[in-house]
């Protein structure tokens, strides 16, 4: 019988990997509880109504990209495909606005979409977002567009670019969209297979292919900023006008849709080119009917979302993290000396040192050997000789410094030894 496998589309992420994903989390967190953004942690599945109603039935994601069952009480249930109508159920089922104000929301977890898998991209995937709502002000796109700024760069990512686009109200989509079935209609045949099918479903979606043919023929097509209502084109500027006040480029995309029904207004992405070719690492935007159209009060509100995975991609081509190291190696040999060794490792990690436990049992020499592989700092060594003594060996790692301390001694001195080990 064959090993079982793990399925197409879906990785295991392994220790060596773990610590950039940890970097990112622990960094978001920091960006965005100084941000005074609060963590919601929707459910991995729901109603599939919910994405039908929320996502579109007409886009990508609805029509082939989502993982959908009917469980034993006959309901129609999906793998959530993306965070923000979830998350949006959430707020209205929750009654989040009786707080009162605007609600600051952000997230981090799994998501699912049945696609091809690529680098960066998998069936099972990860993402990290946030959510203001509440607020139809452009300081409020802003924002949001400046944490996810802040975040990528405290990461250490430098090569960003801002793509922004407006795509109105629904009623400037609307005429814009008429222009734009009218002015494609000709080339119909000549557009790629999946563009012909978004012509009548779509037609917006067409703006995003990666056809070369299509993309030739989109490039004389109109115009979405020339359709803006003169409400529209003030939230734009304003949004514009507030970028440049804080620092952050940009440059006008009008070929920006993004994929999902629901945006509003302010559309963009965020890209890095740290990799020699531009990836986009971030995108959202507003989406200002998304509350009422699943059932809540007409509320405005603005988010975005980025994948981990092409993010750690990123991180890891640039060498943005490192894997962590145990601060002690514990070495022992003989009854005694192994079961003082397991009393010591632990009062030292109550003390806050990451210690790791050499539990092998085998010959001094090849303990040795796997505390040069562990890149400890230091380790400790515990024989019969030392317990007969009740000391401990010290031996710094990088100098090959020795020293006999008595075992409470060395527990007094974690101060001293956490300066030292921090030059």
């Amino acid at each position: 019988m064959g090993a079982i496998q793990a399925l197409r589309g879906t990785r295991d992420i392994l220790p060596e990997e773990v610590c950039y994903w940890q970097s990112v989390e622990a960094t978001a967190r920091d960006v965005f509880s100084r941000a005074v953004y609060q963590e919601i942690r929707p459910p991995i599945f729901e109603q599939t109504a919910l994405f039908e109603r929320g996502i579109g039935e007409a886009t990508d994601v609805v029509g082939k990209e989502m993982y959908t069952f009917t469980d034993r009480g006959d309901r129609s249930i999906t793998l959530r495909p993306e965070f923000t109508a979830g998350v949006v159920r959430a707020y209205i089922e929750n009654k989040l606005f009786a707080q009162g104000g605007v609600q600051r929301l952000w997230y981090i977890g799994p998501a699912f979409r049945y696609e091809r898998p690529q680098a960066g991209r998998q069936r099972q995937f990860h993402q990290i977002g946030m959510e203001l709502i509440g607020s139809s002000d452009p300081r409020a796109d802003v924002e949001v567009i400046a944490l996810a700024t802040d975040l990528l760069q405290s990461l250490g990512l430098k090569s960003l670019k801002l793509d922004l686009n407006s795509v109105g109200t629904g009623e400037d989509r609307q005429n814009y969209r008429s222009a734009l079935v009218e002015y494609l209609t000709p080339y119909q045949e000549e557009l790629d297979p999946d563009s012909r099918d978004r012509l009548t479903r779509n037609p917006l979606r067409i703006l995003d292919s990666k056809d070369k043919r299509t993309q030739e023929i989109v490039k004389d097509a109109p115009n979405l900023l020339d359709y803006l209502g003169d409400t529209s084109q003030k939230h734009f500027e304003q949004v514009q006008q507030l970028l440049k006040d804080l620092g952050i480029a940009y440059q006008i995309n009008p070929r920006l849709v993004r994929g999902l029904d629901y945006y509003t207004h302010t559309a963009f992405e965020i890209q890095s080119d740290d990799l020699g070719a531009q990836a986009t690492v971030c995108g959202g935007g507003r989406y200002d009917g998304l509350v009422e159209q699943l059932g809540g009060a007409s509320t405005p509100a603005v988010g975005w979302a980025l994948g981990m995975e092409r993010l750690i991609l990123l991180l890891q081509q640039l060498q943005m993290a490192s894997p962590s190291h145990p601060d002690f190696y514990v070495i022992s040999k003989g009854d005694r000396a192994q079961n003082s060794a397991l009393i010591l490792t632990q009062k030292l990690r109550a003390l806050g040192f990451r210690v790791e436990f050499d539990l092998s049992g085998s010959a001094f020499g090849k303990q040795f050997k796997r505390a040069d592989r562990s890149n400890a700092t230091a380790c400790l060594v515990l024989g019969e000789a030392e317990i007969e003594s009740g000391t401990v060996k010290l031996k710094w790692m990088a100098t090959q410094e020795e020293d006999a301390i008595a075992q409470s001694q060395l527990l007094a001195m974690s101060d001293e030894l956490r300066q030292r080990m921090v030059r």
